[in-house]
């Protein structure tokens, strides 16, 4: 939902989603007024589940005991409750846990309700297919000669689980749709990829406590089944704080760097934009994606320690001011020389400016002595400062960009970063943001052909001799 402050401030779409919720929630356990109910049961599963739920509410252990709050922490309870009881008392057994869970934003009850309405929804239908399809006669009894009826009993129980996955994905889309009023064609975008495969994790250790409970060993057995599942929901919320930390320490620098250099704003991401497309299209293991894209992200952060006056001189550099902005790789791989996580990401930042032929900066290196990482950021870093418009140049198109890094390669780029590259755009497309300059400029799929001024374009020949050669392409070491 959004961040409204109070009930009034939900949108009257939300307001109606919420009350057809909690109003059809309500429905789903009316019929345990008169049906006969395993009371112990329901008690029994929804105190555990409350439980579960609880520590992350209590004031005694918040901030003190590492609770892993995680959307989906706990739902092998729920889902043994779909699998052991009848439809109405699995809608009650998410009640209690849904009413006392942690919730961040306001309004808190409007959240809960909606929580718990969605839950029991969610619940009620599983258990109903569930019981359809012969669920709980296939788990069979306690005593011997009750035994589950494998494989036979993962059939109900699997459509159980895709079941509740179905439910709760059409209603979170549903209150995207109209608390945060995305459009209908993109608020279910992807909710139900990335839910099915953990839904069915969860179904199969229900399942499994299902079936503890029904054994002799009795409802004690079934709890066995939630340590390794808490464990390992501990372990991914430790994972996922620690990538948020490393995600706000990247962002803090690249914020760092847009403001002190206006020129190259929103620069840094696109070309770990880039760097991200390439690697991929090498064939890049997935660990390594993502450091790729820390270091195209990071690539400029070394201007943090250049005088601003002449990152944002507005005519061409003298030779002292280019070999002042040529000591940035330098100042950028000191400044990230202690964060462990971006690994080869430190290397790419000080050697991204080098040549294959050896006339690049700071070191001189030679063909493959310039680390992998390097070859790839030097190729996005100068596609995006040849395709994007400054307030001292007009953009280049992208098909002129591209012709220009293919002519250079072998001798300034590494041939197969240009590929990678051409093959990227061919498959995905280039799409610009807004810069900083041009904040009414839409972004669309290449760029405008527009004549390129000269004057303030720190693509200049460098200062110490270099082989000649005809049109080099810009440095992106000055305002790229």
């Amino acid at each position: 939902m959004a961040e409204p402050r109070g009930p009034r401030d939900i949108p009257a779409g939300a307001r109606l989603a919420v009350t057809c919720a909690v109003v059809g929630a309500t429905a789903c356990a009316l019929p345990v007024l008169h049906q006969g109910v395993p009371w112990p049961a329901v008690a029994l599963l929804a105190g555990l589940y409350a439980l579960c739920e609880w520590p992350a509410r209590c004031p005694v252990l918040a901030g003190r005991v590492d609770v892993p709050i995680a959307a989906g922490s706990f739902f092998p309870v729920l889902l043994a409750a779909v699998f052991l009881l009848p439809p109405a008392a699995a809608a009650l057994v998410a009640v209690p846990g849904a009413l006392i869970a942690y919730v961040e934003d306001e309004p808190r009850r409007v959240r809960r309700a909606w929580r718990a309405a969605e839950l029991a929804l969610a619940a009620s239908t599983a258990a109903r297919a569930h019981e359809l399809l012969g669920g709980r006669a296939a788990l069979g009894g306690r005593g011997p000669g009750s035994a589950p009826d494998f494989p036979y009993a993962l059939l109900p129980a699997g459509a159980a689980a895709l079941v509740f996955c179905l439910v709760l994905t059409a209603l979170d889309g549903l209150i995207l749709a109209t608390a945060e009023r995305r459009p209908a064609r993109t608020a279910w975008r992807g909710l139900l990829l990335r839910s099915l495969a953990p839904h069915c994790v969860h179904g199969l250790a229900g399942l499994m406590m299902a079936v503890l409970w029904r054994s002799r060993f009795g409802p004690p057995a079934a709890l066995f089944v939630l340590l390794p599942m808490y464990i390992s929901c501990w372990v991914f919320a430790q994972y996922q704080r620690e990538r948020a930390a490393h995600q706000a320490t990247i962002r803090a620098l690249v914020q760092a760097v847009d403001i002190k250099d206006r020129y190259t704003r929103g620069h840094s991401e696109r070309v770990g934009r880039a760097s991200e497309m390439i690697a991929r299209e090498l064939g890049m293991e997935e660990g390594r994606l993502e450091v790729i894209r820390f270091a195209g992200i990071l690539h400029d952060v070394g201007k943090l320690g250049v005088p601003t006056r002449v990152l944002r001189k507005d005519g061409p550099l003298t030779p002292e001011e280019r070999a002042v902005i040529e000591l940035h790789p330098e100042y950028g791989h000191e400044m990230v020389r202690g964060i462990g996580f971006l690994g080869e990401a430190r290397a790419a930042i000080l050697h991204h400016h080098e040549r294959l032929d050896g006339s690049g900066y700071p070191y001189g290196l030679v063909g493959t002595q310039i680390p992998e990482a390097a070859r790839v950021v030097a190729v996005a870093d100068a596609f995006d400062a040849m395709t994007s418009t400054r307030s001292y140049r007009r953009a280049r198109p992208v098909a002129a960009a591209v012709t220009e890094l293919e002519r250079c390669a072998g001798a300034q780029f590494d041939p197969r970063m240009v590929d990678g590259l051409v093959r990227a755009l061919t498959r995905h497309g280039w799409h610009v943001e807004v810069t900083a300059d041009e904040p009414g400029t839409p972004g669309g799929r290449g760029n405008v052909p527009v004549p390129r001024p000269t004057g303030a374009d720190h693509a200049q020949p460098p200062a110490h001799p270099r082989p000649p050669r005809a049109a080099p392409l810009p440095r992106p070491g000055g305002r790229t």
